[in-house]
């Protein structure tokens, strides 16, 4: 390691005229040109800059990266399957690596969806959830479902249809003209504030549901998507009783239920999914993210096979089934890649490592509530988010990033709310070093 970082420190710096040509996403780039804050390298729990500084990573890179940076083992097979079978399409043609991740997955999956649809991202997921809803009810007769439900504060990528699904405001306001109809319950934050775990009371939120079958009648809803954890907004985790009461009433009026699992999928929670965690099975999972420890871009689809029966049964002998997909669906190198993580997943038993670290984590996060301008702490498994006020700490959640990379420290926030979702590979140690850098930076003392 003392090689590696000594190797960095010897890479020429960025000139700022080379960074003249790139709009990062999600950035305001005019500010971040100004002082750019870069990644040079990265190893286990580390990013290093590049002065070879380290920097903790407390958020798994984009929540992608549980097992750690730099794993040999996934550069290994990535680099076996491109001197092997660097590509091929997925459309009529496929290898043998693609039908072994899906079968991998479906082992992880709850039971019933058995059925895998490769994308190359979490948006894309999205995305082909909502032509398969479509799909299905066209395939049943039942064309005129075409409305989709979604939740205030959801993100559910930045495709065209995700977009509209999402309650994220900014995320939408430029976009509005898409054509795409969605409409959005409630949220679930609700007056509680610093509850660990699911709230107790907002069960009846999900009969926002309810109030969209009786307006818009049910056989105009095509589905219902959710985040079991809503993530990227920060981290509101469901009311007891909530996913439930959405199950049953999607059950019972024919409306298909989507857990958007980007985030909260392979083991964030504790469990495989969420939907696990949860005790609540939905008809198609969405995941990304994780699914090759960031290496390489991939998602998926989890179908319930009732929704594959349907479609296949309906379709004509030699016709294609579903008319979608991408170039880069089932890519060899990412099927590779994802194999290698599933590999190490189980090996280190790092689902059930997350599960046990958790409460040691949740504990630390809350310990931030004593902290003057501290708002709330939200958390689940080793999610949790904490909301500031700026007016208190002196600076919002944007420049609170900026000044924790300072200190080495690697977080996501969003608006006012830092988002902790460390590598299931830390150490108490390190989640101590998590908290008290955000502590320390909040009061000054850092």
């Amino acid at each position: 390691m003392t090689k590696y970082i000594e190797e960095l420190k010897g890479v020429e710096p960025f000139a700022t005229t080379a960074m003249d040509h790139q709009w990062l996403p999600f950035t305001p780039n005019r500010d971040f040109l100004q002082d750019p804050r870069m990644f040079a390298g990265a190893r286990g729990l580390y990013y290093y800059g590049p002065d070879g500084k380290a920097i903790l990573d407390g958020s798994s890179g984009l929540f992608t990266t549980p097992a750690g940076h730099g794993r040999v083992e996934i550069a290994d097979a990535v680099r076996n399957q491109i001197l092997e079978l660097d590509f091929t399409s997925s459309f009529l043609r496929s290898h043998e690596k693609s039908f072994t991740v899906a079968s991998r997955l479906a082992q992880l999956l709850p039971r019933g969806l058995d059925t895998l649809f490769f994308v190359s991202s979490g948006s894309e997921a999205i995305d082909t959830a909502m032509k398969l809803a479509l799909a299905y009810h066209r395939a049943r007769g039942e064309a005129s479902r075409a409305l989709f439900v979604s939740r205030e504060r959801s993100f559910h990528g930045v495709n065209v249809g995700g977009s509209m699904l999402g309650g994220i405001a900014n995320n939408r306001r430029s976009f509005q003209a898409s054509g795409v109809p969605v409409v959005h319950m409630r949220h679930t934050y609700t007056a509680d504030r610093f509850i660990p775990g699911q709230p107790k009371t907002g069960v009846d939120l999900a009969d926002d549901l309810l109030r969209f079958v009786e307006l818009y009648g049910a056989e105009n809803i095509a589905a219902c998507f959710v985040e079991p954890i809503a993530g990227s907004t920060g981290v509101l985790v469901p009311p007891v009783g909530y996913l439930d009461r959405l199950r049953d009433i999607c059950t019972q009026y024919g409306i298909l239920l989507v857990f958007d699992e980007v985030i909260c999928g392979f083991g964030r929670t504790g469990k495989p999914f969420a939907a696990q965690s949860f005790g609540v099975t939905p008809d198609m999972i969405t995941m990304a993210k994780a699914i090759t420890n960031g290496n390489i871009p991939m998602g998926a689809v989890a179908i319930d096979r009732g929704i594959h029966a349907t479609m296949m049964d309906r379709a004509a002998q030699h016709a294609i089934e579903f008319f979608h997909g991408y170039t880069w669906s089932g890519h060899p190198v990412a099927c590779a890649a994802a194999l290698a993580t599933l590999d190490i997943y189980q090996s280190e038993n790092l689902f059930t490592r997350a599960e046990e670290l958790s409460g040691y984590f949740l504990k630390g996060a809350f310990g931030l509530a004593e902290v003057r301008g501290v708002s709330d702490v939200r958390g689940y498994g080793m999610l949790a988010g904490v909301d500031i006020d700026p007016a208190i700490v002196g600076m919002n959640g944007y420049e609170l990033q900026k000044r924790l990379y300072d200190h080495g420290l690697h977080i996501k926030t969003t608006g006012n709310t830092a988002i902790l979702a460390p590598p299931f590979i830390v150490e108490k140690k390190d989640l101590d070093f998590i908290v008290d850098t955000i502590r320390a930076v909040l009061t000054g003392t850092a």
